[in-house]
């Protein structure tokens, strides 16, 4: 009698067909998580693009621009010749939003100027900055020049003269002494709004300095005017 051995059975393995779309779906799933991730992180990514470039739009549309030149007045606190106010012409920038102008101070030419105005709600602040000092919030008044619809928004076409008042005058001095120069006395203590004038003499503006005024509107850019005193102080000075 002749047996066959036909050896040890051979180990088969394989993969089901069930198994093979479990894992298909499994690449699927993954796929579809992550192609959403990414275009979520996209979208968004091209959310805040947008918003950055409207921002940026709209701080341009409401920036404010010189109009001519810078104006300086001479004064005499007593014992120096300096330069009590500036002046400058602004409008609004490519036509943009309007820019609140209401201002902290008004004049009327009598007794001592600038004269607060206590319940005004004003947007805009005005710096000094020189050698010597950094004023954050001086005094400042506005006129309208040419075309305007009398409210304190600067609009596309009108324009507008800022007066930067850096120290009092007082025009109750030249009424008592006509021969007095300027009239012009210091802000001695820090005013309701918080704003300060010049503290003392050897603070004030004279010949050959250099000084910086920084217009703030609510929004848009920084109007920022860097000018030098003459080497004389006349009564009225164009310093271009």
């Amino acid at each position: 009698m002749f047996t066959h051995n036909y050896g040890t059975p051979k180990s088969e393995k394989g993969i089901t067909g069930l198994e093979t779309a479990i894992i298909l779906i499994a690449f699927v799933v993954v796929a579809s998580v992550f192609a959403f991730t990414v275009l979520s992180t996209g979208i968004f990514a091209s959310e805040r693009s947008k918003e950055t470039v409207f921002a940026g739009l709209e701080e341009a549309k409401s920036s404010i621009e010189p109009r001519g030149s810078v104006i300086a007045y001479k004064g005499n606190d007593g014992t120096n010749d300096t330069i009590y106010k500036i002046s400058f012409v602004v409008s609004n920038a490519v036509a943009g939003e309007p820019v609140d102008l209401t201002p902290p101070y008004n004049t009327d030419d009598s007794l001592t100027d600038p004269d607060i105005v206590a319940s005004a709600e004003y947007k805009t602040v005005i710096s000094y900055i020189d050698q010597n000092q950094f004023l954050s919030d001086v005094p400042w008044t506005v006129s309208w020049v040419g075309n305007s619809n009398s409210d304190n928004l600067l609009e596309a076409g009108e324009k507008a003269e800022v007066t930067v008042w850096l120290l009092t005058r007082d025009f109750s001095t030249q009424a008592s002494d006509p021969t007095a120069t300027g009239g012009v006395e210091f802000y001695p203590y820090a005013d309701t709004n918080g704003a300060r004038g010049m503290l003392s003499s050897d603070t004030v503006i004279t010949t050959n300095d250099q000084f910086t005024v920084e217009m703030k509107p609510e929004s848009g850019a920084v109007l920022t005017i860097q000018r030098t005193a003459p080497s004389r102080l006349d009564t009225i000075m164009d310093l271009k």
